[in-house]
């Protein structure tokens, strides 16, 4: 009796392609995997018992085990192995197959397989994948862009082995928009994943330095933070961190080096930003914080020449923590706020049409970011799908303005003790200048025309009309 084939083929068994197959075999699919070193698909399989997944050790064998149209799934490293792959694969596959790079692909990348691709008759899908090794196994949220003539065929897939938001049991997995978008959305997604560690960070540093270092009530504050306004899955396992101890009673996180490492997504975010011009401020700090982390060894030279500035908060602690909970709230929403407008500008750049609603309802459940505030977001969409920015929504702005006493005097707080809050900062410095009609700019256009006859606009003529002035002939008064 000839063998089933496969509902789609994996390749690439790392953790997350691994378990991405379980997730799919567990939803009734049947998967035929493939991994370059074979003796990994040896391995996957032997202890998995019954199941319907077939082992196979060629691409050609792969392909062979396919249903049409084919449904290949690439979970292999970004960048030249995913064009490598491809040109492997190519002369295995018939028009109308589908080839689907589930990585950390760059969006530019995506948009040029997209194409090159049609052009072949194959259609190409590049899908952000997040949720990790956990979300990949029981559910992630998944951001499929590319040919959009592959959706109705992958739609019922991707959506049953999605995680399912608890407050509907809608699937986090829509689709995204054509070219990268999906991966776009993705690296958008991790920009913002940096701003939020980094915050949360920074309330910690703030947390330990004025209030505790007592893991027991570093975690009671958190566990308590997670069940209201800022209830999400970094929360939720920050308050976990603060439980695990050593074995002889220490707290481990006490023992991490404080150097935090990156793969580059965020960088990737900051620039886009630069190259669109949206001021995505905070989850540029995040990455440039991490930056920082890493000069370990300069930093502890500077500490020798540099006194520690004294501690001077005189204030309540149950007063500061209420504060610094409020500076959190406040500055993610600026996070968000700038995550949004950047999409908002690529999808102008790119001609897609995001749904931005949509997309804060995909990231509810299985994702990094996962939170009940992103239902908020949602919600703002829903009254103004057109929202250029989350801080003209009537709840995001009254939010700002019942949090901004307290955001302030965090961050003064924080200046007069030396203590580095680059992202609370950034958050509010942007807010004061997104909000002030008035900004120094026309100096620094002034001095532009000066140096190198920039021209300027002026504030009595129509926005549009450039003028000079040749500064040098200015006359000299004493």
């Amino acid at each position: 009796m000839t063998e089933a084939k496969a509902d789609l083929g994996l390749i690439g068994l790392a953790v997350m392609g691994q378990n991405l197959v379980l997730n799919m075999n567990d939803h009734g699919y049947r998967v035929a995997v493939f991994n370059r070193t074979t003796t990994k698909v040896t391995e996957f399989l032997s202890g998995l018992g019954e199941t319907q997944i077939i082992g196979t050790y060629s691409l050609k064998e792969l392909i062979a085990n396919l249903k049409k149209p084919r449904k290949l799934l690439f979970m292999v490293k970004a960048g030249s192995p995913v064009d490598d792959l491809i040109d492997e694969c190519l002369p295995l596959l018939e028009q109308g197959d589908i080839i689907i790079d589930g990585g950390n692909s760059h969006y530019p990348d995506t948009k040029r397989r997209t194409d090159f691709l049609q052009k072949k008759g194959i259609l190409f899908i590049g899908a952000g994948i997040s949720g990790g090794e956990e979300g990949a196994r029981f559910g992630p949220s998944i951001m499929p862009g590319g040919n959009k003539q592959a959706w109705p065929i992958l739609k019922q897939i991707f959506q049953n082995i999605s995680a399912k938001a608890k407050e509907d049991g809608l699937p986090c997995c829509e689709w995204i928009g054509e070219g990268g978008a999906g991966h776009y959305v993705k690296m958008v997604h991790n920009g913002i994943e940096y701003g939020d560690m980094q915050l949360i960070a920074e309330a910690y540093f703030l947390l330990k330095t004025f209030v505790s270092n007592d893991p027991k009530e570093l975690h009671d504050i958190f566990a308590e933070w997670n069940l209201g306004y800022l209830n999400s899955f970094l929360i939720e396992i920050t308050a976990k961190i603060f439980l695990q101890k050593e074995q002889d009673g220490t707290l481990l996180l006490d023992h991490i080096l404080d150097v935090a490492n990156q793969k580059g997504t965020g960088k990737w975010t900051g620039f886009s930003a630069l190259d669109l011009g949206v001021p995505v401020s905070l989850i540029t700090e995040a990455v440039y914080a991490r930056c920082l982390s890493s000069l370990k060894e300069e930093r502890l030279q500077a500490q020798k020449l540099f006194p520690q500035v004294t501690n001077s908060y005189t204030g309540t602690k149950k007063q500061l923590i209420l504060d610094i909970k409020q500076a959190l709230y406040a500055s993610k929403i600026i996070s968000y706020t700038q995550g949004f407008m950047l999409m908002r500008a690529a999808a102008k750049e790119m001609k897609w049409d995001l749904n931005y609603g949509s997309i804060a309802l995909i990231w509810r459940a299985g994702c990094i970011i996962r939170s009940g505030f992103l239902n908020d977001i949602k919600k703002a969409y829903d009254v103004n799908a057109d929202l250029p920015s989350l801080l003209f929504d009537d709840f995001f702005k009254k939010a700002i303005v019942n949090a901004e006493v307290s955001w302030r005097r965090v961050i003064i707080t924080a200046v007069q003790a030396g203590i580095p809050i680059p992202c609370f900062s950034s958050a509010l410095a942007f807010f004061d200048g997104y909000r002030s009609g008035y900004l120094p700019a026309n100096l620094i256009q002034a001095q532009r025309d000066f140096f190198g006859a920039h021209t300027y606009e002026r504030t009595d003529k129509p926005r549009g009309q450039f003028f000079h002035t040749d500064w040098n002939k200015i006359e000299k008064t004493s």
